[in-house]
């Protein structure tokens, strides 16, 4: 970053605004589409962030395995499930053996 600022800075900016101004969707639903991406591009630290911040702007648990579940026919069943192991973490929920 301190070598690219400038280009780092412009593609947070570029990510703000497609967020943010890109379009119709609302909140909700644009947190759940970054739940399903990162989820299917297995992208753990993503997903993470995502299912926070998709709690933050108000989705239920069940909206959020909505999205994970949507996943399995086009990406995987493994991918599925590693996106709800990280869930289940991120809810606070130990895993048994």
């Amino acid at each position: 970053m301190d070598k690219h600022g400038k280009i780092y800075e412009a593609y947070e900016d570029y990510g703000k605004l497609v967020h943010y101004e890109g379009g119709p969707l609302d909140e909700k639903t644009r947190w759940l589409i970054k739940v399903a991406l990162s989820t299917a591009c297995q992208y753990e630290y993503a997903l993470r962030t995502h299912i926070i911040k998709a709690i933050k702007s108000g989705c239920t648990r069940e909206e959020i395995e909505h999205a994970i579940m949507l996943v399995a026919p086009t990406a995987g069943f493994p991918k599925t499930m590693e996106g709800f192991l990280i869930l289940r973490q991120e809810m606070g929920e130990t895993l048994s053996s």
